[in-house]
């Protein structure tokens, strides 16, 4: 009965952006459109012109994928906002040589347990993590790795920012 229920949910690829969007509200920002805005005009003015910025993980599915565990299963704040920036060499220049899967292509999360490895996006993360009241992880990668995560992986995540939103003039 269990596996008839759980085949009936839609999978996480089947979700729209708006569904996406909609559980980030609800699971990270308390349903407060303001603050997920706010958090958004934070991350602009942060990235340099021309970087997307997708978020991955629990907080977009509802679920943890490792075990299907819901978002913060753990209690309130527990569950991780996993970040990427999607750019050209202006986002990997953030992390330093060692901060990287793949050097020059995909890098580690700057996280607590790598919290040196983009020494430029400390400040940024700090004032994420304040506003939200939990861990925010912030990667860098380029734009045909989140291509092949996406589109031939399936692996979803949200569209927060696009690439031509993040102008030098914003």
């Amino acid at each position: 009965m269990a596996e008839e229920a759980e085949s009936a949910a839609p999978s996480s690829a089947e979700l729209t952006q708006d569904e996406k969007r909609q559980n980030v509200i609800r699971l990270a920002f308390g349903g407060s459109e303001t603050r997920y805005g706010e958090f958004l005009e934070i991350v602009r003015s942060a990235v340099p012109p021309g970087t997307g910025v997708v978020l991955r993980g629990s907080a977009v599915t509802g679920v943890r994928w490792k075990d299907n565990a819901p978002f913060d299963a753990a209690g309130p704040g527990t569950s991780d906002l996993d970040l990427t920036l999607v750019g050209g060499d202006e986002v990997i220049a953030l992390y330093k040589l060692t901060g990287f899967f793949v050097p020059g292509i995909h890098s580690r999360p700057l996280s607590d347990g790598d919290p040196e490895i983009a020494p430029d996006l400390i400040p940024l993360r700090e004032r994420l993590m304040k506003m939200v009241g939990r861990p925010v992880n912030i990667q860098g990668t380029r734009d045909f790795v989140m291509y092949l995560r996406g589109e031939l992986i399936g692996q979803p995540y949200l569209v927060m920012i696009d690439k031509a939103e993040c102008s030098s003039d914003s």
